[in-house]
């Protein structure tokens, strides 16, 4: 099975809750953990690795917290992804193919190839700013959906 890992997921939705922010301006952690639903411990490793990647930054003191170090619509999903997990692989024949002696003229190594570039390139176009505007749209929704059977009697 192929999962992202839980870290690489609170990675994503920290990510988002912070792309929702004018960029430049900065939220604590606990906020972003609050918000985003991620447990604070976690977030502090996370905030820590993504800074050391360049996605996020953060600033002490008083005024102080996190914020994105570039652009939401500059970064992507996979960005994030590789960050916290490392390279996405579907298999190993695809990163080393030197590690099977069929490679050359497997068939599953070829598709497994081409999915990989497809998923790659996927993830790779999916911006921070996109999943950004998504999560605002989609709370909007819900709220939306909330006032109308607050107001409906019967619904």
């Amino acid at each position: 099975m192929l999962v992202v890992t839980r870290q690489a997921d609170y990675a994503l939705r920290a990510s988002v809750e912070m792309a929702q922010i004018p960029f430049g301006e900065r939220i604590s952690t606990a906020a972003v953990a609050r918000r985003a639903n991620v447990p604070l411990p976690f977030l502090a490793k996370i905030v820590s690795e993504l800074v050391t990647r360049g996605i996020l930054k953060t600033t002490r003191g008083l005024g102080g917290g996190v914020s994105l170090a570039r652009p939401a619509k500059t970064i992507s999903m996979l960005e994030i992804i590789v960050a916290i997990d490392g390279p996405v692989l579907l298999n190993t024949c695809v990163f080393e193919p030197q590690s099977c002696k069929q490679s050359s003229t497997c068939s599953v190594c070829e598709a497994f190839t081409e999915a990989q570039h497809r998923l790659v390139a996927d993830l790779g176009a999916v911006s921070l700013e996109w999943l950004a505007t998504r999560a605002v749209g989609r709370a909007a929704e819900l709220n939306s959906d909330l006032v109308l059977s607050a107001t409906l009697p019967y619904t």
